[in-house]
């Protein structure tokens, strides 16, 4: 049985990781007494005694407790930014660029970003079958549960005093530096980052994830676009199909509580609209760590997980 320590499970990715792992009968949850959580020597003991460590901290907090690690045959999963493009470490999405053996040998894997991970899974086919060119300018944006702000941003948005302006919703990272910017340009083999728009909306999770194309932009039309996801997305946790309803409406919750994800795309000849939808709780975080965690232990990768609906 493997040993699983998870530093900074109070958070809302380590909360819902400790929640998914106790079900579980293969591995050993190990954890430090809550008024040792930030106890260094305490944390260094844990973090060089378990086979798997999830890191579910802030950047510096992360990078610190990596260098805690000296027993070599310790797993990383770090899901902060940290690592993400950081040499020696494998990116942890395992259906890009076919990365299951890669995973399923590191030591340290850096979890994607949530919104970055729908924007990979949309532009990385294409460019990868050079469809899209790496010097193409792209844009999109991204709608998101508010949960993936974290403990703080959820206690604003069900706090019943909140502000009425937080009953619509709400773009950010209007610099165009969003910390996941990095990821999304280095993983898809771009050479400029995209115009990036996420906008924060009042419900609890569930993620769309939108890049729009002219023709132009691409080296064929819309049916060989469709026809590629379907060929490159041949696994269980990411998929293509279309998932718009009956009257051409396509919710940003549709995944709310799923590992899955589903690639799709709409429009015409003219103007493509590429969209992929997730849980920025699930594959958007927790569920593709989990995912990650299962490759290694060498299990199958949607054990634990939640797949088109079905716990």
């Amino acid at each position: 049985m493997k040993k699983v320590f998870i530093d900074g499970s109070a958070g809302t990715t380590g909360l819902r990781i400790v929640q998914r792992l106790s079900e579980r009968k293969d591995i050993e949850l190990i954890s430090i007494p809550e008024e040792l959580r930030k106890d260094t020597s305490a944390r260094k003991d844990m973090l060089n005694k378990a086979d798997i460590v999830f890191l579910c901290l802030p950047d510096d907090a992360a990078r610190e407790a990596v260098s805690l690690i000296e027993n070599p045959d310790v797993c990383v999963i770090d899901t902060s930014t940290a690592h993400r493009t950081a040499e020696g470490w494998t990116y942890g999405f395992a259906e890009i660029g076919n990365r299951y053996d890669e995973i399923k040998a590191s030591k340290r894997i850096a979890n994607p970003g949530c919104h970055a991970s729908g924007f990979i899974s949309l532009v990385a086919p294409l460019v990868e079958c050079g469809i899209l060119k790496k010097d193409s300018l792209l844009s999109a944006y991204s709608l998101t549960g508010y949960s993936g702000g974290g403990k703080k941003m959820i206690a604003q948005y069900d706090d019943p005093a909140r502000s009425k302006l937080l009953d619509a919703p709400r773009m950010y990272g209007l610099t165009q530096k969003h910390k996941h910017l990095p990821e999304m340009a280095a993983i898809c083999h771009l050479y400029n980052d995209p115009v990036f728009c996420p906008v924060v909306a009042p419900y609890y999770s569930g993620m769309q994830v939108t890049v729009p194309l002219f023709k132009e932009m691409a080296s064929c039309g819309i049916d060989e676009i469709k026809n590629t996801y379907r060929s490159y997305y041949q696994g269980t946790v990411v998929s293509y199909c279309d998932t718009a309803d009956d009257n051409g409406f396509m919710s940003a919750g549709l995944f709310s509580g799923r590992d899955d994800m589903a690639i799709s795309v709409f429009g015409n000849e003219d103007r493509i609209l590429l969209v992929s939808s997730f849980d920025n709780l699930g594959k958007g975080a927790s569920g593709a760590a989990i995912q990650n965690m299962n490759l290694v232990l060498g299990v199958d990768e949607t054990e634990g997980l939640v797949i088109g609906g079905q716990a």
